[in-house]
């Protein structure tokens, strides 16, 4: 028999984990970015080969594209744009997180906490890798061509420039245009 459980976190529960954030990027300061990536897929194939709930697994396909968004060189992420994804990456090279992972259904939470919030506050870099793939995907299949041998044409190129500006402009308009930044901001 399963049980369904349904919280909310209070202001003072995301500044907890805000925090608990912020200290993991200091602890992991000189962490490389593969070792800090490696970290996270390490996390994933813990999760994948577990019995978690769906939740949390929903949680991890972000962790997937958040790494991938770093590791496809046809996106090409920019440095400032790296360092924010591999910066929302650090806690989970932290060897001694919130719940220890090997808690039988709830090891994971705090990881699928962390990618939550993480995913709020990456929304439009996510979204625009999100769509860089699918366009990649489709000009893919109608040139007939893997998509490995598209990564740096012409076209492929424009559109992940579009894509990268129409994220920045996102990402500005959500600090300035009339939206105060949230005080549980991660960045």
């Amino acid at each position: 028999m399963s049980m369904e459980i349904t919280f909310e976190l209070s202001d003072a529960d995301l500044e907890y984990f805000r925090q608990v954030m912020l200290k993991s990027r200091e602890k992991v300061g000189d962490t490389g970015q593969a070792e800090i990536i490696n970290n996270a897929r390490k996390l994933l194939a813990q999760v994948w080969q577990s019995d978690t709930s769906d939740f949390i697994r929903e949680r991890m396909n972000r962790l997937e594209t958040l790494i991938g968004m770093i590791v496809d060189k046809g996106w090409g992420l920019e440095n400032d744009d790296r360092k924010r994804v591999v910066e929302a990456l650090a806690y989970f090279s932290e060897p001694e997180d919130l719940i220890p992972d090997d808690v039988p259904g709830l090891g994971f939470l705090d990881d699928a906490i962390m990618i939550e919030m993480v995913s709020r506050e990456l929304k439009h870099e996510i979204q625009a890798y999100r769509d860089f793939c699918v366009f990649r995907a489709a000009e893919s299949s109608r040139l007939g061509q893997e998509a490995m041998e598209l990564e740096r044409t012409d076209w492929l190129e424009e559109r992940r420039k579009q894509l990268h500006a129409r994220m920045r402009s996102r990402r500005r308009k959500g600090k300035g245009g009339g939206e105060s930044k949230s005080p549980f901001s991660l960045f």
